[in-house]
């Protein structure tokens, strides 16, 4: 029987690069976007569902939820991996920013595990994975909004975990340098190196291992797997 996945966020970097992982092992997929369809009409063409949610819209997102619940019998995977990334200056100066941190990292996830928990209940091994950040244990003074949002996502991750076994295990993944983004210099990603035990950029395959190892072993639930190369034991 062919499995489900939903990827909120799936247009882009590790969201395009997992749909695309889970469509080659033959999964039934969701894609999630906001307003760029940059990457999901490739994921369209490869086989996936695309569905449009503005996630500081609770309207838009019920509506997801309604849609991907009528198309589906079941839901093996859902990945909460959308993100908005806007430093202090930034929340400060607009409040809609401000609102929107929270609003994707932490309202969006809580409606769609809520809204798709049966849907997870109904597989052999429902599993969420919460993509939450090292930053959340130890929150960076240039973005503390952010890093709160992300904390927050951090203990839903284990509410849930406790609450929807044992029929769905809920886990988080807390990414560091995988893959910088075309804005940092050289010298900001010398000094993240540098700082960073292994000393390289990890790139998204370690992530997309990490989603199956979560996803094939059935006794790990309410953890955080840290793919970062060491950044963590660092900051």
């Amino acid at each position: 029987m062919k499995k489900t996945a939903v990827i909120t966020g799936a247009g882009r970097r590790f969201g395009f690069e997992l749909a695309k992982a889970l469509l080659a092992e033959g999964y039934q997929l969701f894609a999630h976007y906001n307003s760029s369809r940059k990457g999901i009409n490739e994921l369209e063409s490869l086989g996936a569902t695309a569905v449009q949610a503005d996630f500081t819209d609770l309207d838009s997102i019920q509506t997801m939820i309604q849609t991907i619940n009528n198309a589906t019998d079941s839901i093996d995977l859902l990945v909460n991996n959308a993100s908005c990334f806007f430093d202090n200056e930034t929340v400060n100066n607009d409040n809609n920013a401000l609102a929107a941190v929270f609003q994707v990292h932490g309202m969006a996830p809580y409606l769609l595990i809520n809204g798709l928990q049966t849907k997870l209940g109904q597989s052999k091994n429902g599993l969420v994975i919460n993509i939450t950040d090292i930053y959340a244990d130890r929150p960076s003074t240039d973005y503390i909004a952010y890093c709160a949002a992300k904390a927050g996502l951090a203990n839903m991750t284990q509410a849930f975990a406790k609450s929807l076994a044992p029929s769905v295990r809920v886990n988080a993944i807390q990414p560091g340098p995988i893959l910088f983004l075309p804005e940092h210099d050289k010298e900001h990603r010398a000094q993240v190196l540098d700082e960073t035990p292994l000393r390289v950029e990890g790139g998204l395959e370690p992530m997309i291992e990490t989603v199956r190892f979560l996803r094939d072993n059935p006794f790990i639930t309410g953890e955080a797997i840290k793919v970062d190369g060491g950044r963590g034991l660092m900051i």
